[in-house]
């Protein structure tokens, strides 16, 4: 949370204005009062930053006022001014929930350096919860063998030092997430924040208020001031994953600040300024979107300064055993248990699949088989390939096959087949049709919308309803 709006609280006329002038000599807009009574009101209603609160005043003492500021807004942080400071009451404010304690007469510069001070620990506190909040079963190393992965990672070696705007394309589940982790860990913004955002998961509004903030009041539900994405990853660098997926409207707004570093919170009227490295993804191919009209061409432009491109698993054989090796005994060690050898028979199963959902059909793939195998080998059985919903929840609906398909084939049924289609509710067919994409795609539900022509959030409510209904697994 950055420092921007200020209440001053002090009943002494001179002490109070002279402490908000010292605020505003800092930049910070500045709102005085003389009642602890009447500044509860004012911060139930309105959204500040920081609270100045003399510790001697008749109404309320300033202790007492931490304590109930910090049950009306948890996280708003205070600062006791005063000119009778001792040992026991700087232990009494901080006890109570104050930030600091600053003695009069204050300056500009020890004021200065309080609210700073504060700001630094807020940002901290912010990047903490962000990444807690990201924290999975993720696995940052890149696990590369064929010679066309190691020609991207030596590209993205490069890009990393430019300033420019990357834009990875590839395949869902071919790990552009990791080239873009890759890039940031290798570029002079290592040590600064890696933010990342999934644009296909989040409505136009909710996105818009990811990526830009908003001001408390700016709509419903917006009990307090909320800092964007752009300002977490301030001096770092933001990935927009699955950035084909935006609104026009949220396009506009994301042009703007490509190009000028600027943005306002929805909701507001005050312009922020940041300092950080767009990094874009996307499974699509943004040049077919402009040409239909969905993708603006000059966003488009901003974002392909340096391209990157993810070859889909299935043309970079050599890394599906390392990748497999890797990932049970990520599985394995977080189970607690001894990590398992792949046998000869797993291994040519492995090979011989065609990864449509990718690297995340692998990593998907054997920690299910970790899970499930017993003993300490992963055999082919133990393998369970296309299985992102059960059979059962799928239906008659299956793949297209020849008429002389051998016995093990022999239950698929092809959706063309009329004895499949007649006399079924067009509601069921519908599931069915999703069901089978969602398989054939690995479970990824952007990929899938895409294949069906629907969008990723229509796809996730008639999932969540046909859970809730148990219609599915």
């Amino acid at each position: 949370m950055t420092i921007e709006r200020i209440l001053v609280v002090d009943d002494d006329p001179l002490s109070r204005e002279f402490l908000g002038e010292a605020a505003r000599s800092l930049g910070y807009t500045v709102e005085t009062l003389g009642s602890p009574l009447r500044a509860l009101e004012r911060i139930a209603k309105t959204d500040f930053d920081l609270v100045l609160t003399d510790l001697r005043m008749p109404e309320l003492d300033g202790i007492e006022l931490v304590r109930r500021v910090n049950e009306l807004e948890p996280g708003l942080p205070l600062v006791l001014v005063t000119a009778h400071g001792s040992v026991k009451s700087a232990v009494d404010a901080m006890q109570a929930g104050a930030r600091d304690m600053l003695m009069k007469p204050v300056t500009p510069e020890g004021l200065g350096i309080v609210i700073e001070r504060i700001a630094a620990t807020n940002r901290l506190v912010n990047e903490n919860e962000y990444l807690r909040s990201q924290q999975s079963e993720a696995h940052p190393q890149i696990v590369a063998r064929s010679p066309r992965i190691l020609q991207t990672l030596r590209s993205a070696a490069r890009i990393a030092h430019s300033r420019g705007t990357v834009l990875i394309s590839g395949e869902s589940g071919t790990g552009k997430e990791r080239i873009a982790q890759f890039i940031h860990e290798n570029s002079p913004r290592k040590d600064g924040p890696f933010i990342r955002v999934n644009c296909a998961a989040l409505s136009e509004q909710l996105l818009e208020s990811e990526l830009f903030g908003h001001e408390k009041g700016s709509f419903t539900g917006a009990h307090r001031r909320h800092e964007g994405r752009f300002e977490l990853a301030d001096g770092g660098t933001l990935l927009l994953d699955e950035i084909g997926e935006i609104s026009p409207a949220v396009q506009a707004k994301l042009l703007r600040v490509l190009e000028e570093n600027e943005f306002e919170r929805v909701g507001g009227d005050r312009t922020i300024s940041v300092d950080v490295r767009v990094v874009a993804a996307t499974n699509r191919k943004l040049a077919d979107e402009v040409a239909d009209g969905r993708f603006r061409e000059d966003l488009y432009y901003r974002l392909h300064v340096l391209p990157i491109h993810v070859d889909p698993l299935r043309e970079r054989p050599e890394d599906i055993l390392p990748l497999a090796d890797h990932f049970a005994r990520h599985f394995a060690l977080q189970s607690g248990v001894t990590p398992p050898e792949l046998s000869e028979d797993a291994r040519r199963a492995l090979e011989d699949w065609n990864w449509p959902g990718n690297v995340r059909e692998l990593e998907n793939v054997i920690q299910r088989a970790v899970v499930l195998a017993r003993g300490d080998q992963l055999r082919s059985e133990d393998l369970s390939f296309g299985a992102a919903l059960p059979v059962s929840a799928r239906g008659p609906i299956g793949i297209v096959g020849d008429d002389d398909d051998d016995d093990e084939h022999s239950n698929v049924h092809s959706i063309y087949d009329p004895a499949v289609l007649a006399n079924r509710k067009l509601a069921d067919i519908e599931r069915d049709a999703i069901l089978a994409t969602l398989d054939e795609t690995g479970g990824n539900k952007t990929e899938a919308a895409r294949r069906l022509g629907v969008t990723a959030r229509t796809l996730s409510n008639k999932m969540k309803l046909w859970r809730q209904l148990g219609l599915v697994a």
